[in-house]
């Protein structure tokens, strides 16, 4: 096996382009290397739009981003740029890009691929691979194994990040004399992760009528921040604040709540490392995969079990109602914007007793 070779000084570069969920979870693995290596400089390469979850991130001196469908032009000048500019390069994602970026910037490569048929080329543009479990390990997990493979101590710290304006941006829409609050971020990227309004409605109305204001989340895309205004618009004394703050200024307000609600989403991962009580709803997703990383856990296992609601350290992952969850596929109609039953199914007694118990104590 190849052992890497990386002295105290280097470069290196991280490339994790995928969703703004994957690039959080990659965040322990850029802490484990700034910790192991603290003199060196630590760059990543990450898709545009996902950038934000890593400004203010103090582990990293630099983020590239290059375009999920780049132009030709400007994805040369960027690969010419970044050609063996690296000491060492870290595939974070078992594609095709991801590792040939590797190959191209660095003059050392490291990455995760799959071991099967049609996969197995892409050994030639590394130095070394370590095997990426596609099903039983959380992607926490799977990125740490490429610390254990450089011989570094492993930190399982999901790296909430923000910017002294995102601070300021927080203080001004809360007010001074902000009390309690829950976040609720009612809007995943796809349909299929979605849960119902009338649902968040219930929550909403149950929080309020106990004492603690209500936050509503939300990017700015014009679908999210309409489904968000629809909920808004039956909850006059909440604080509507989708599109309003970037990813670094949702990271600061998480870090004040008293709970947060949200479905399989970025922002709940966040929510779960900003040490905040989070209420996780799954339907057709892993957690063993994909469950929120609990803030304190360590890195020797996987903190979710495939079946059941459960809680583990400032997390409860309220899992679909129906005999089929996780299937793993994009809802019913096997499609982003297919419903899932599972989630349909939940109702709101179920979440509304998981923050009884969070308030209680019980």
């Amino acid at each position: 096996m190849t052992k890497l070779s990386v002295a105290a000084e280097s470069r290196v570069l991280v490339v994790v382009t995928r969703r703004i969920g994957d690039v959080l979870l990659a965040t322990p693995l850029i802490r484990s290397l700034k910790q192991a290596w603290p003199d060196a400089r630590i760059d990543a390469l990450v898709f545009a739009g996902t950038e934000g979850v890593l400004a203010g991130n103090p582990d990293l001196d630099q983020v590239h981003v290059v375009a999920q469908r780049p132009r030709l032009y400007a994805h040369a000048a960027l690969l010419a740029r970044l050609f063996r500019r690296y000491d060492l390069a870290l595939s974070l994602v078992p594609g095709d890009r991801p590792t040939l970026y590797a190959w191209l910037a660095g003059r050392q490569r490291i990455g995760l691929l799959i071991d099967r048929a049609g996969q197995r080329w892409k050994r030639h543009f590394l130095n070394r691979r370590v095997d990426f479990d596609p099903d039983n390990t959380h992607m926490v997990r799977n990125h740490l194994a490429l610390a254990a493979a450089l011989d570094i101590p492993s930190i399982a710290e999901v790296v909430p990040a923000w910017r002294d304006d995102d601070v300021a941006a927080v203080d001004a829409l809360l007010g001074a004399s902000c009390g309690p609050f829950a976040v609720l971020h009612p809007y995943p990227k796809f349909r299929y992760k979605m849960w119902h309004e009338s649902g968040w409605i219930e929550v909403a109305r149950w929080l309020h009528g106990n004492g603690i204001r209500v936050v509503l989340t939300g990017g700015p895309d014009a679908d999210e921040r309409t489904y968000v205004d629809a909920i808004a618009r039956q909850l006059p004394d909440a604080l509507n604040l989708a599109g309003r703050l970037t990813l670094g200024g949702i990271a600061v307000l998480l870090s004040r709540a008293q709970f947060y609600v949200g479905p399989d989403t970025a922002i709940t991962h966040l929510a779960a490392a900003s040490k905040v009580p989070t209420i996780a709803l799954f339907g057709p997703s892993d957690p063993v995969k994909w469950g929120p990383w609990p803030h304190g856990q360590a890195a020797a296992t996987n903190p979710w079990q495939r079946l059941r609601d459960q809680r583990k350290g400032n997390v409860q992952i309220i899992q679909g109602r129906t005999a089929c969850v996780p299937c793993g596929h994009e809802g019913c109609d096997r499609h982003i914007d297919s419903r899932s039953d599972c989630l349909l199914n939940i109702p709101a007694d179920t979440i509304i007793n998981c923050l009884k118990s969070y308030s209680y104590g019980k």
